[in-house]
């Protein structure tokens, strides 16, 4: 459950985990107890790309991460746009790069954020010019680039099995608590 969730947001009152019979049966969920509100929980939609550009894999760095972890192109969809149009928004604001391709890959569990991730392949193309939260790129031959064991890293994997390469996996450090 997320603990985020403090206050009913229509009554003020300290929200509870209580549990309702729903749907599917009992359902412990944060509730409050004044008015009933409940807080769903529901996952967050984020997008996700492979971006191919000059025939290999274009990976980036955020600001917030170690020095050597690259990713996919990720961002959230706005209100109103479709997942396939705000991943070319996420990818133009991220990289200035135009997407000339968009397919989807694939929908991805990511529990730890809970999120799900819809992640795209996209043929790019430009001149690459980071947002400020990115900080730098790279870019890999597909038999070069390596998976990690998480959403993204799996959208990875599948397209480049799609491809016809099999994914080789390394793990990420994990960030001391």
């Amino acid at each position: 459950m997320n603990a985020d969730w403090k206050f009913c947001p229509q009554c003020a009152t300290a929200l509870q985990p209580i549990t309702q019979v729903e749907d599917s049966g009992p359902r412990e969920r944060m509730r409050c107890p004044a008015c009933q509100w409940t807080h769903w929980n529901n996952p967050t939609p984020v997008l996700a790309a492979v971006v191919q550009y000059q025939d290999q894999i274009l990976l980036a760095r955020n600001a917030a991460w170690p020095p050597k972890v690259y990713a996919l192109i990720t961002g959230f969809m706005e209100a109103g746009e479709s997942p396939q149009d705000g991943i070319r928004r996420e990818l133009k604001e991220e990289t200035n790069l135009d997407a000339q391709e968009v397919s989807l890959i694939g929908v991805y569990d990511f529990q730890r954020m809970n999120q799900v991730i819809i992640a795209y392949h996209v043929r790019a193309e430009g001149e690459v010019k980071l947002s400020p939260e990115l900080v730098d790129w790279r870019l890999y031959a597909y038999d070069q680039v390596k998976c990690w064991p998480a959403g993204t890293g799996y959208a990875l994997a599948d397209w480049l099995r799609g491809k016809g390469y099999e994914p080789q996996f390394v793990e990420w450090q994990r960030r001391s608590q």
